[in-house]
């Protein structure tokens, strides 16, 4: 069906017409430079995350970095988790040896306290977030747009370390692209395979447009350390979606998407026999479906605008989580995420003291999750809503900005409503420096989350997580301030951003493991309130165009986390307690080069750099007592290279080949054999694979 349906697309693709350009308009010889810098960094982009509003990047009211799915395709990205790295203060993790349970970190803190977005919406679940970064494909991306801190009342008091709203690729021209990569991981032969196609189609009147994507990827579980057990899980991931527009006035907007993902994935040994017959296995099958669908209209001249929107997530789950050929641990999950609301953007011409807009909205979110394994006598299911209501304004001009907002949340879970005030301030004393403020208050629920949902092996046992009897809500005050420069030196056009951040946790989540097992034979971790935490720290992030066959980016982020009183983690009363949160370096950073060496063919440089971090190392293969350990620094350093051959005037072929990892920067302590402690894992997520790949675009 897949293959069928891949076939019309690219068919009903080609014979399709391009669009034709638009003329530019001159301008004056100053003005152009200026043009020129909002050209090369995008400063005039229209982005939606601040307010939810469309507004230009520069008068933006928080600070929004946008990663383009071009930069992702430089990257050599196959899913969301592949491109996150690559920019200021955001870090993606590999957390399981066994499965690759994976989490992205925003300004420190782990990935409870971000919220990810699609198109704006909350459909990200507890369960959809355990696998979630590797399930988004590259292809359907048209940009993440990451915003840091909680500078925005509109999308929820848990985006307390930032959100990353994904904007997936609309409709906007005539166009097809199919395209495969293929990679070899480390020195055992372990492939991964990985096949995209994008078609769109655009009426002439731009009344309707249809974007079709869709992936196929395969790849072989990797063993660096030769024991029999995997590092890198074995994957198989189809996706199929499409995009659809349809203007049915000429002020209003009717938009709908779907996709469908089923993966499967499996880690530990033995992955050609059945889970039970393992000494270690950990296997997950998902089948998603996501909807979503948007009415826009803007009455009254097209000065207001009123959008009301529905989406909804369903996902089925079948899950292993066992050792020593446990036949009672297979699990099942359903999972199911509707979201629903409407939103009042109004613009007034003199409110107060400057022109303003005002956003209001009413949302609805309801989460049902059921996880049931019968040979453990296991059965969770959890009902989640929240009411929400948010109000916000904007006095806004190109020099000033300030925001004053409040949303107001009604967690079923939680007794009283919760009100999160959040407020901003932009300075832009020109076109070529910004400066902001940020205030913002959150708070997460006590209820299960990602890892909850992921059961590690520790020592042949396996381990759960389950909440403490007291469990009582988690609230943040956060604090940033950012500085934006631009400016040409010469012909060189650069950029430097410098942001502060601080961030107070109170009854802050914490884990520490619990004596004993429980009644099925568990090791059990308890989630509890600790003493509460601190974050803060620096990012830093420079551009610089040399011209346009050359240009380099590059962001470091320096940063404390540290618990406001030693946190007890393990139940061996000998093992000092830990003030440092675990796995969060205080240096980190990442850099780009683009080298365009002769026309068509260019040379990409891309490197990530992981500083020293505490992590966990549990009794198991390794160890006899639970250790803190301080891990070494990594420097994990790419190259590729990419040429493209016109082959019509409208066909082009690219091939590329590069080295990822090329100093093979890697865990080089993993646990062995069956005893080992699957989570003790840290640094780049691949050992030095060699890469290579083509695609056609038409």
């Amino acid at each position: 069906m897949y293959k069928r349906i891949y076939v019309a697309a690219v068919a009903v693709a080609i014979a399709a017409s391009a669009h034709a350009d638009k003329n530019a308009v001159p301008s004056s010889p100053a003005e152009s430079e200026l043009d020129s810098l909002m050209d090369v960094f995008m400063l005039d982009q229209v982005v939606v995350t601040s307010s939810k509003s469309e507004v230009k990047r520069r008068e933006s009211p928080s600070l929004v970095n946008v990663m383009t799915g071009k930069l992702l395709t430089t990257v050599g990205a196959c899913s969301l988790a592949d491109g996150l790295d690559f920019q200021p203060g955001v870090r993606v993790e590999n957390d399981c040896q066994n499965c690759g349970f994976t989490q992205v970190r925003i300004n420190g803190l782990d990935g409870h306290y971000s919220q990810i977005l699609m198109n704006s919406r909350p459909v990200f679940s507890a369960l959809t977030g355990v696998y979630g970064l590797e399930q988004i494909p590259a292809n359907m991306i048209d940009r993440i747009e990451v915003m840091r801190g909680g500078g925005s009342a509109l999308f929820g008091s848990s985006a307390i370390g930032g959100t990353i709203n994904i904007i997936t690729k609309d409709p906007r021209e005539n166009s097809a692209k199919i395209s495969h990569t293929l990679t070899s991981i480390g020195p055992s032969g372990s492939l991964d395979n990985n096949t995209t196609l994008n078609a769109s189609v655009v009426t002439d009147n731009d009344k309707a447009g249809i974007f079709i994507y869709g992936q196929s990827r395969y790849r072989d579980g990797y063993d660096h350390n030769g024991d029999g057990f995997t590092e890198i899980a074995q994957l198989k991931t189809q996706t199929l979606g499409a995009r659809t527009f349809l203007r049915t006035t000429e002020d209003s907007r009717l938009s709908v998407e779907y996709h469908n993902t089923h993966e499967y994935r499996r880690g530990g040994d033995q992955l050609d026999e059945p889970p039970h017959l393992a000494m270690i296995a950990e296997q997950v099958e998902h089948n998603i479906h996501a909807a979503e669908v948007t009415y826009d209209i803007w009455p009254r001249d097209r000065r207001d605008h009123v959008s009301v929107f529905s989406a909804m997530q369903a996902t089925k789950r079948k899950s292993y989580y066992g050792s020593d050929m446990d036949p009672d641990a297979y699990c099942r999950t359903s999972d199911l995420v509707v979201t629903a609301g409407t939103q009042w953007t109004h613009p007034i011409t003199h409110f107060l003291f400057m022109p303003s807009e005002l956003v209001a909205g009413l949302e609805y979110s309801y989460n049902r999750l059921h996880d049931v394994t019968i040979g453990y006598g296991h059965d969770l299911l959890q009902n989640v809503n929240i009411f929400s209501g948010y109000l916000q304004n904007e006095w806004r001009n190109e020099k000033w900005g300030f925001l004053v907002g409040a949303r107001l949340d009604k967690h079923s879970l939680i007794k009283n409503p919760i009100v999160s005030p959040r407020a901003n301030i932009r300075f832009n004393p020109s076109r070529s420096a910004n400066f902001r403020l940020s205030y913002s208050t959150g708070f997460r629920s006590p209820q299960a989350y990602d890892e909850d949902l992921h059961i590690a092996i520790v020592g042949g046992e396996r381990v759960v997580t389950v909440l403490a009897p007291d469990l009582k809500q988690e609230s943040s005050q956060s604090f940033s301030a950012s500085a934006d420069f631009y400016h040409t030196f010469g012909n060189v056009q650069t950029n430097l951003l410098i942001e502060g951040f601080f961030t107070d946790l109170r009854d802050v989540f914490a884990l520490r493991q619990l004596d004993g097992t429980d009644a099925q034979g568990n090791a059990v971790l308890e989630r509890y309130n600790g003493s509460g935490a601190r974050v803060f720290g620096l990012n830093l992030e420079a551009k610089a165009f040399f011209s346009s066959h050359f240009d380099v980016q590059a962001g470091v982020t320096l940063q404390r986390s540290r618990y406001k009183k030693p946190e007890v983690w393990s139940d061996n009363p000998d093992v000092p307690a830990e003030k440092r949160m675990f796995r969060t370096p205080d240096v980190y950073g990442y850099f780009t080069a683009n080298w365009e060496i002769l026309p068509k063919f260019r040379a990409i440089f891309t490197g990530t750099l992981t500083g020293p971090m505490t992590v966990q190392h549990l009794v198991g293969s390794g160890t006899d007592v639970d250790l803190a350990v301080r891990t070494q620094s990594f420097f994990d350093a790419s190259v590729k290279l990419a040429y493209c051959f016109k082959i019509f005037k409208k066909v082009d072929i690219d091939v590329t080949a590069g080295v990822s990892n090329i100093f093979n920067s890697y865990q080089r302590d993993f646990d062995t054999g069956s005893l080992r402690d699957s989570g003790y894992m840290y640094g780049p997520a691949l050992p030095r694979c060699l890469t290579c790949g083509v695609s056609l675009s038409i």
